[in-house]
C-alpha cells in the first residue's frame, strides 16, 4: 500500500468515543534556555508546535486507543518539513542543522512518540543512509519523494534473533547477474506496513554487511503487520520478509560496507530520540502542573501540599538537565565532534528520565491518569518501548561504561 493512498478504514477523524484533546502547552524553560538558542530555532520549533496542537493533539488518543495510524498526516508531517530536516536541501530535505533536527523531534513526540517515530524513521534512518551511503542516482531518486512524503520508508536492521548484536543478523543475498537475491526477516520495523522502500543490512557470501533498497513490488517481499502492541498504538510496526527478492545491484549503497553503516544512522535517530524523549517529559508535567492547581483534596488545591510540589520540582529539574545534556550534544554534533557513545549517553538519561515523570506524573492525577482524557498513560505506554529501540537502557549503559573504561563488555 503507497503512503499516497486514503487512510485506514478506521477513519482519519477522532470518534465520538474519545473527546478531542485541547491543547493548550506553552512550553518548559525553567533556566530559560531559549536564550540558547537563534531566533531560527525558536521559529522553527514553534511551528512544530503549532502543527502538533492543529492536527495531533485533537486526534491521538482515538487513534491509539483503536491501534490505528493517522496515515492522513503523513502529507502534512511532509508539508510541514518533518521529514529529513537536516538533509540537504538540495535533495528536497530542510538543510537545517542538528539543534533544528532535535527541536522538531522534540515537539513532535510531545504530542506522541509514535508519530515521532515515522517521521525520525523517515529522516535518520532512511533518508540519512541515502544520503550518505547512497549513489547520486539514488539520492536523486527517492530523496525528494521522501522529503514530501510521496515515498515513505523504514528501516531493517532487528531480526527475530538479533537485536542487540545486529552483527549475528543472518538475512543474506547471493549474487545473480545484475541482480542479489535476498533472504531472511526483520522484525519490529515501525512504518513497514505502508512503506514503499525498506533500507535492509544484509550480509553478502563472505559475511559482510551492506545495505539495499528494497522496493514494494518486488516479488517476494512482504510486510506483514504487528498487532497486539500495547505500547506505541498510534504507530505502524511490522515485519520484513524476504523471499528469493531480486534486487537490483544498482540498489545497493556504494559508499559504506560493515556494521559502520548502520551504527551511523542509528547515532543520528538515537540523537533525535534524546530530544523527543524530553518532549514526552514536558507533556506529563506540564499536565500533571495544570491538575494540580485545578483538582482539590481537603479544601486547597493539591499542589498546595508538600509532596506534590516534590513531585513537580524533581520532574521541571529533571526536564532542565535533560535539556541541557541535549542542547550540547547538539552543539558538538553539529561541530562534527559528537561522538556515539555521548549520544548514547544521551538517549539513555533522557528516556529513563521521560519514563520517570510520566509515572510519577500518573500517580499525581490518581485515577483519572489512567484515562484517555489525559496523554499521560500514553506516554507512559509509548516510552516502554521507546527505552528498549535504538538500543537498550542497558546497553546504552555498558556503551558508556566501554567508553570510559576502555574495555568491553559485550563479549
Amino acid at each position: 500500500m503507497s503512503s499516497s493512498s486514503s487512510a485506514s478504514a478506521n477513519g482519519t477523524h477522532a470518534s465520538s468515543k474519545t473527546a478531542a484533546r485541547t491543547d493548550t502547552f506553552s512550553g518548559v524553560d525553567y533556566l530559560g534556555l531559549d536564550d540558547l538558542l537563534p531566533t531560527e530555532h525558536k521559529l522553527v520549533r514553534d511551528a512544530m508546535r503549532d502543527f502538533v496542537k492543529r492536527s495531533v493533539s485533537p486526534i491521538i488518543e482515538d487513534y491509539a486507543e483503536r491501534a490505528a495510524f493517522p496515515e492522513h498526516l503523513i502529507k502534512e508531517l511532509g508539508d510541514v518539513g518533518a521529514f529529513g530536516p537536516h538533509i540537504s536541501a538540495d535533495y528536497g530535505g530542510g538543510g537545517m542543522d542538528q539543534i533544528a533536527y532535535g527541536l522538531m523531534m522534540q515537539e513532535l513526540e510531545r504530542g506522541d512518540s509514535g508519530i515521532r517515530s515515522t517521521a525520525s524513521v523517515q529522516g535518520s534512518l532512511v533518508m540519512y543512509p541515502i544520503e550518505q551511503f547512497g549513489s547520486e542516482e539514488q539520492k536523486q531518486k527517492f530523496l525528494p519523494k521522501l522529503a514530501s512524503g510521496e515515498m515513505m520508508g523504514c528501516f531493517g536492521l532487528t531480526e527475530p534473533d538479533h537485536g542487540s548484536n545486529p552483527a549475528g543478523m543472518t538475512t543474506h543475498f547471493r549474487e545473480d547477474g545484475d541482480h542479489v537475491i535476498l533472504n531472511g526477516a526483520k522484525m519490529w520495523i515501525s512504518n513497514a506496513p505502508f512503506a514503499d522502500i525498506a533500507v535492509v543490512w544484509a550480509k553478502n557470501p563472505e559475511g559482510r554487511i551492506h545495505g539495499l533498497i528494497v522496493e514494494r513490488g518486488m516479488e517476494g517481499f512482504s510486510t506483514p503487520e504487528t498487532h497486539g502492541k500495547w505500547s506505541l498504538r498510534a504507530s505502524a510496526t511490522g515485519e520484513l520478509v524476504f523471499e528469493d527478492v531480486r534486487v537490483p545491484k544498482a540498489n545497493i549503497f556504494p559508499g559504506v560496507s560493515g556494521l559502520r553503516g548502520p551504527l551511523t544512522c542509528l547515532s543520528s535517530a538515537r540523537f533525535g530520540i534524546a530530544w523527543g524523549a524530553i518532549g514526552a517529559a514536558m507533556d506529563c508535567y506540564d499536565t500533571a502542573l495544570k491538575y494540580s492547581l485545578e483538582r482539590e483534596q481537603f479544601g486547597k488545591p493539591i499542589g498546595g501540599f508538600q509532596l506534590q510540589q516534590k513531585k513537580l520540582a524533581e520532574m521541571v529539574t529533571e526536564i532542565t538537565k535533560a535539556q541541557l545534556l541535549a542542547w550540547r550534544v547538539g552543539v558538538l554534533k553539529n561541530e562534527g565532534k559528537a561522538t556515539p557513545a555521548q549520544i548514547s549517553m544521551a538517549k539513555r538519561n533522557n528516556v529513563a528520565m521521560a519514563l520517570d515523570i510520566a509515572r510519577e506524573a500518573r500517580q499525581m492525577l490518581g485515577g483519572m491518569g489512567i484515562t484517555g482524557e489525559y496523554p499521560i498513560m500514553r506516554h507512559m505506554m509509548n516510552l516502554e518501548s521507546v527505552v528498549t529501540y535504538e538500543g537498550t537502557h542497558d546497553i546504552h549503559l555498558l556503551i558508556t561504561g566501554m567508553d570510559v573504561t576502555g574495555i568491553n563488555a559485550f563479549a
